[in-house]
């Protein structure tokens, strides 16, 4: 028997990568259950996810951060009060790997950031020749990169859903819970007000 009124976490979780790495495909495969055709993000779409981690209701606020160079320079004023990192990837552009693997390294020495669990989404598995999980994992030399914080990374393709319900599923798993459920209307308000005056 679920008992009423039983509190809801809730939780930030921010969705960066590269523009064209899929992002937010994915948000909306995942909130729609449906491909829904997207233009490139110019600032940010913010949209609610529910999920459950031991019996609990998580709802997970999901930030999808622009990936173009521009956008880049700004996404640290969205590191504040997150509780994981969701790096997108298109594991079929191999060109663009190196700038991808600075980006995020750039993100992790974040202060805010420190100790927070990343999973990394190798999308465009569809794709011919996309690099595997284990590949992408040595690419992006994780284990060094990631030795202070926890880290998955899962394949999928926000196309065709392949690997998208679990990658949900991890991030659910992973997050940081706040101790106080409360806490993060107030930050999203804060973060609205910090982004408007900048």
């Amino acid at each position: 028997m679920g008992q009423r009124g039983s509190k809801q976490s809730e939780v930030r979780v921010l969705l960066l990568g590269l523009d064209n790495a899929g992002k937010s495909t994915l948000l909306y495969k995942l909130k729609f259950k449906s491909s829904v055709s997207t233009v490139p993000t110019i600032g940010f779409n913010v949209e609610m996810l529910e999920g459950r981690r031991n019996g609990n209701h998580i709802a997970l606020t999901v930030w999808d951060i622009g990936g173009q160079g521009k956008m880049r320079e700004h996404w640290d004023s969205f590191h504040q009060d997150t509780a994981a990192i969701v790096f997108v990837v298109d594991s079929s552009d191999k060109r663009r790997l190196n700038e991808a693997r600075r980006e995020l390294e750039n993100t992790l020495r974040s202060d805010e950031l420190r100790g927070r669990p990343l999973v990394l989404l190798a999308n465009k598995q569809d794709v011919n020749g996309a690099l595997t999980v284990t590949e992408l994992k040595d690419k992006f030399n994780l284990r060094k990169i990631c030795s202070d914080r926890d880290w998955f990374v899962q394949p999928c393709s926000a196309s065709t859903g392949f690997g998208v319900e679990e990658a949900f599923r991890r991030i659910v798993q992973m997050v940081k819970l706040p101790s106080d459920p409360g806490a993060m209307k107030d930050n999203i308000k804060e973060t609205m007000h910090y982004i408007t005056r900048h």
